[in-house]
């Protein structure tokens, strides 16, 4: 199979993170691959990091002189190549490609919808996914019906890939666990809360160490420990070590940092949250969580519904009902066994490999 996979995202997001280990997973099992991206980006950066090669267009230009010229590399492109498929993860250039599909170009074109954002029902996008795509991906049950049912796309066209998580790099390690615990100062009788993910409101750090502070100050639960894995990015280091000193958990709170170990820190941890107030299309850091065997909760964001139990959700926001779900698993051993389990009978189903194999499914299916 010979795919051009188009990531066309400046940050190294969870959209940048799907196309680009789609095109590891491929290029692994012997699929040339050919990766775009914007020059000088983070996306781009972690492209040739992993080896991938990326060829570097200004696919997000809006300016019409450069989207002549962008669409003239693009042909030649295709000319040299003759991909068999061609993946766009963002909107920007996908109607260039579209023009090319309509006039005649050899190649089937799919549009994954990676993106937090529903996309708007009008004109040029019902006619771009109708008409010209050959196949639309989404990465959760949310954005696939707002495709059949608002965008009215052929259900036949829409598809459900979630993703998939490198079973290799996370998983279970209980000398892992034990070392972080160990540094952290976190002893058997400690109940460690953690959250995966850089520091952006989106993610609601402030939300858990409220919760965490419910539960530590007003419900007697001083055995809980509180575990921030990330860094800042959108959100100052300095903003978020406010909300915990407002919240009164200094003592019991922890931010890793960027750590080449990330599996370990996970592993440490009692409790896996997702605390996110939107987003979470396609939720990487669950996956990993999930992966390390760890209970997950979730608020009802994105593609959680599909990944959790409903027992396991609560509204975004709402920080009385995070507290209740937390407090729920660290009293409850029996259920927040049966919630672990359940997290490890999902995952298996959401590896790298199941990843790969439901892509080229849809890719041989064209």
């Amino acid at each position: 199979m010979r795919t051009i996979q188009v990531i066309n995202v400046r940050w190294f997001n969870a959209t940048a993170w799907y196309g680009a280990y789609l095109s590891r997973l491929l290029r692994e099992a012997g699929h040339e691959t050919v990766v775009l991206g914007l020059e000088g980006t983070e996306s781009f950066a972690k492209a040739q990091e992993w080896g991938l090669e990326p060829l570097g267009f200004d696919l997000n230009t809006s300016n019409p002189a450069k989207l002549a010229r962008l669409y003239a590399q693009l042909q030649r492109l295709v000319k040299d190549f003759k991909p068999d498929v061609v993946n766009c993860h963002r909107g920007e250039a996908f109607v260039l490609w579209g023009l090319m599909r309509q006039c005649g170009a050899g190649f089937k074109l799919v549009r994954t919808r990676g993106d937090q954002r529903l996309p708007k029902n009008n004109l040029p996008n019902r006619w771009l996914h109708r008409a010209v795509a050959d196949a639309v991906v989404a990465t959760n049950s949310v954005m696939a019906e707002h495709f059949c049912h608002t965008l009215q796309v052929p259900s036949a066209k829409v598809h459900t890939i979630r993703g998939g998580v490198d079973s290799g790099r996370f998983y279970f390690s209980a000398s892992g666990r034990e070392n972080i615990r160990k540094e952290f100062n976190y002893g058997p009788e400690h109940f460690v809360v953690g959250l995966l993910g850089r520091f952006d409101r989106v993610k609601g750090q402030k939300e858990l160490i409220f919760a965490v502070s419910e539960l530590f100050h007003k419900r007697g639960m001083r055995h809980l420990r509180l575990m921030l894995a990330g860094f800042e990015t959108a959100t100052a280091l300095a903003e978020v070590e406010g909300w915990i000193d407002e919240a009164g958990v200094r003592e019991i709170t922890v931010i890793t940092g960027k750590r080449s170990d990330i599996t370990d820190c996970i592993c440490a941890m009692d409790l896996g949250v997702i605390a996110s107030l939107w987003s979470e299309t396609i939720a990487r850091a669950a996956l990993e969580i999930m992966a390390c065997q760890r209970p997950l909760i979730s608020t009802d964001v994105g593609v959680m519904p599909d990944l959790l139990p409903q027992d396991a959700l609560c509204a975004k926001g709402d920080v009385a009902a995070l507290a209740d779900l937390i407090q729920k698993n660290a009293v409850d051993t029996d259920w927040r066994e049966a919630l672990r389990i359940e997290c490890g009978r999902r995952i298996k189903t959401l590896g790298g490999q199941d990843f790969l194999d439901a892509t080229l499914a849809l890719y041989s299916s064209l």
